[in-house]
C-alpha cells in the first residue's frame, strides 16, 4: 500500500536534526481557551494522516487517564474488548491487510486500523467521541455505533456495520477512500458550498477547503457550524445548529494540541506531511544531511 515509507524515509540524519525542525516548524501547542474555528482548514494532512503518533500502549494509558462514567453496564473504552476479523489488503494506496484476532483491547484494535489505514488514531479517538462519546460515557448503543459509520442524520444505521470493530475500520477504510479518489466526492479541495444543517432552509456558505484532510470531515460529517453555533459552541443549540466538525476540532486542540501542526518545513519534499494523504516511497529515502548541507 505504501503508508510505512516514512520509517526508511530520512536517512542521515541526527535525532537532534530532526526534532529541531519539529520544533521549529510546529504549530503552536494548545491554549487554554478554544482556538478559532477555521472551516475551510479544520486539521493538517500532517496530523490527520500521522499514523504513528501513538502506539497500543499510548492509547492504552490515554483512555485510561479519560474520566469515565458508562451510562449503563457497559465498561470503559480502556475496559474494552472485542473480536476484530481478518480483512485482506484493500490494494495500491488503501488499507493494509489486517489479521483478526479474539477479544482484542480496544486500544489494539484502534492502533493496528490506524497504520493499517494511514490514519492518525488521534484522530479516531476524537471520532469516537464526537460521535459517541466513548471514551468519557459509553453505552452499549454507543459501541455498536462508534464512529457514526453508516449511521446518516436521516435515517436509521446500516445493521451490517455495527460493532466496535466494524466501526472503526470502515471510517478509517472511508477516509482512505476520499484520500484515494477526492474527485468523486463532493468535498474537496477548493471553494465548496457546506450546509450548516440538514435542513437546507438553515442555509449554507461557500467554504474554501484547503486540504484533504479536511475534505475528508466534510464528507464524513457534511456541516460546518452557522455564526450562533460558534457563538455558543457548548450550547444551547439552536434549530439551525450542528456540532460535529467544531467539536472534532475542540475536542482534538483540548487532547492532542493543535490539529494543524505540520512538522516539517516547505523545503522539504511534502510527503514528509503527507500533503494529499501520500506518504513518501520507502524506495525513494530523503538525505536530510545532505539537503543541509547543501550537497
Amino acid at each position: 500500500m505504501g503508508l510505512r515509507g516514512r520509517a526508511a524515509t530520512i536517512v542521515g540524519a541526527s535525532a537532534a536534526a530532526i526534532a529541531v525542525v519539529v520544533t521549529l516548524f510546529a504549530a503552536p501547542a494548545a491554549a487554554a481557551s478554544d482556538p478559532p474555528f477555521h472551516p475551510g482548514l479544520i486539521i493538517s494532512d500532517d496530523t490527520f494522516y500521522n499514523y504513528q503518533s501513538m502506539s497500543a500502549r499510548d492509547i492504552q494509558a490515554f483512555l485510561e487517564a479519560r474520566t469515565c462514567k458508562p451510562k449503563d453496564t457497559s465498561p470503559c473504552l480502556a475496559d474494552y474488548s472485542a473480536d476484530s476479523r481478518s480483512i485482506p489488503d484493500q490494494g495500491a494506496g488503501h488499507c493494509d491487510a489486517i489479521t483478526g484476532r479474539r477479544n482484542e483491547a480496544a486500544s489494539s484494535i484502534i492502533e493496528r486500523v490506524a497504520v493499517a489505514c494511514g490514519i492518525n488514531p488521534q484522530v479516531l479517538l476524537v471520532l469516537l467521541q464526537k460521535e459517541q462519546s466513548l471514551l468519557t460515557a459509553p453505552s452499549a448503543s454507543g459501541y455498536a455505533k462508534a464512529t457514526g459509520y453508516a449511521c446518516p442524520d436521516t435515517a436509521a444505521c446500516d445493521k451490517k456495520y455495527l460493532g466496535f470493530f466494524n466501526q472503526v475500520y470502515r471510517a478509517a477504510w472511508q477516509f482512505r477512500e476520499y484520500t484515494l479518489h477526492p474527485g468523486e466526492w463532493h468535498y474537496r479541495i477548493g471553494r465548496v458550498p457546506v450546509q450548516y444543517h440538514p435542513d437546507a432552509a438553515c442555509g449554507s456558505s461557500t467554504v474554501h477547503i484547503a486540504d484533504q484532510a479536511t475534505a475528508n470531515l466534510y464528507n464524513y460529517t457534511p456541516y460546518q457550524p452557522n455564526a450562533e453555533t460558534l457563538a455558543h459552541p457548548k450550547g444551547p443549540a439552536g434549530s439551525c445548529s450542528t456540532f460535529g466538525n467544531l467539536n472534532f476540532s475542540r475536542i482534538f486542540n483540548q487532547w492532542f494540541g493543535s490539529p494543524l501542526t505540520v512538522r516539517f518545513p516547505g523545503i522539504l519534499p511534502a510527503c514528509l506531511n503527507f500533503v494529499g494523504g501520500q506518504d513518501c516511497p520507502s524506495d525513494q529515502p530523503f538525505d536530510f544531511a545532505a539537503m543541509a548541507s547543501g550537497r
